[in-house]
């Protein structure tokens, strides 16, 4: 709590006095301080053991001993998130696209801000900061639409989420003595796990915000129906990829320079964002896969082929489309296993026994043994392919049915997330 009360007090503070200098460099020492002092408890409370870890280790690796002990730190909640929604307010007031507030109460409302204060959306200044200056009033439509996407938010953590969790869990612990087809099976499970988990909380944040007349930007964009890896980039976790295209990419020179600051600035950013979510080489291995991933359609100028909705207006992709969302899935699940893996070791071994047992592939029993899970997840694919054009799957999808449907709908939901509730698991984002 004194943290984030200081880091408020901070950047309120150098955004006041952003406002009454216009010298070059008054302002830039107060923007740098801003950035400092953000980034230096994020450092510290994030990455100081991983740091103190692997120093020692490269000086033992050269042979010498050097003592240097870690510390038992705790990871503030949420410490990723709203550092990164403070720094949007200067960087933003330092570039001049944004006023300083004045009021002190609305600015600590705006970094506090409850629903999507541990695991955002990231919301920047320019967006909600002024939606705490007017007065709000209860709208119907809207508390029954933030009521809709919590329900659709609960039901993908809990149903999809949780159960997901249960046989990835297991599969990832005891890799070493699984089939290939199970692997397999278990990488796919962590895959909907992590998004289900992720755009579940996401989900819920904007739905219990508009309840309280806040509008919160869409986080995710239905990713794993993505043709090419810019497209899941423009879809996965919105908030935290467009903050480092506007705050780090672009800065840097973005695409706009030769091949070689095109390759240098998509390894950083790339890199920077799987740092950002943790202090392990596998989050590091995980955003460098995905710059590879991405690089051939930079250098080939395809990265912004695939801006539309896939397949819209139309029931069923084409077989060209089918083919690139298969592949584009298979990439990322292979990424997401080095984001699983507690180290390196474990990652690679994992990728590797995924092509042991060839013919386990073929064999029933394997996917017998999880066939109610795989049904479930056909019937959520089904879902959210059907409300692909909304914000949510279920944002308009009963209200073209007769109301007893529509509600007979939601309340099939409702028992589902109850009927599964009884497993706790908690937000994997909660960690970052």
């Amino acid at each position: 709590m004194s943290l984030i009360l200081f880091s408020t007090i901070i950047d309120y503070s150098i955004g006041r006095g952003l406002a009454k200098t216009e010298k070059i460099s008054n302002r830039k020492l107060l923007l740098w301080s801003s950035i400092l002092v953000n980034l230096g408890f994020l450092g510290f409370f994030k990455y100081y053991n991983f740091f103190i870890e692997n120093f020692t280790n490269a000086f033992s690796f050269m042979g010498m001993d050097i003592n240097a002990n870690s510390l038992n730190i705790i990871l503030p909640v949420g410490i990723s998130f709203y550092t990164f929604q403070t720094l949007s307010y200067t960087i933003d007031v330092y570039r001049k696209k944004l006023k300083p507030t004045n009021d002190f109460v609305a600015f600590t409302a705006f970094v506090s801000f409850f629903p999507q204060l541990v695991a955002g959306p990231i919301e920047r200044a320019t967006h909600l900061l002024p939606q705490f200056y007017k007065e709000r009033k209860f709208e119907y439509s809207k508390a029954v639409d933030g009521m809709r996407q919590i329900l659709w938010g609960l039901f993908k953590k809990v149903v999809i989420a949780d159960n997901c969790a249960t046989y990835a869990n297991e599969i990832f612990l005891t890799y070493q003595d699984q089939s290939g087809v199970t692997l397999a099976l278990g990488a796919i499970f962590f895959t909907f796990q992590i998004y289900g988990d992720f755009s579940g909380y996401s989900d819920i944040a904007i739905g219990t915000s508009r309840l309280f007349g806040f509008d919160l930007k869409q986080n995710f964009a239905f990713p794993y129906f993505s043709r090419d890896i810019a497209e899941f980039w423009r879809r996965w976790h919105i908030s935290l990829s467009t903050w480092f295209r506007d705050y780090l990419y672009i800065p840097l020179g973005g695409s706009r320079g030769g091949t070689w600051m095109k390759v240098r600035n998509t390894f950083i950013i790339f890199i920077v964002s799987g740092f950002w979510h943790g202090a392990n080489w596998t989050f590091i291995v995980w955003g460098a896969l995905n710059a590879l991933y991405f690089l051939p359609l930079l250098l080939s100028n395809k990265n912004r082929n695939n801006l539309d909705v896939v397949a819209k207006g139309k029931v069923l992709p084409s077989w060209k489309e089918l083919c690139f969302m298969l592949l584009t899935f298979g990439l990322t699940v292979i990424a997401w296993i080095f984001f699983r893996s507690d180290t390196l070791n474990d990652a690679f071994q994992y990728v590797v026994g995924l092509f042991k047992d060839a013919e386990s592939y073929l064999m029933l029993e394997y996917y017998r043994e999880h066939g109610k899970l795989i049904i479930l997840l056909l019937l959520f694919l089904l879902v959210e392919w059907s409300g692909r054009d909304n914000a949510f799957a279920i944002e308009k999808m009963a209200l073209k049915q007769h109301y007893v449907l529509r509600y007979l709908f939601y309340l099939v939901i409702a028992v589902l997330v109850l009927s599964f509730s009884g497993s706790q698991n908690e937000f994997i984002y909660f960690q970052f």
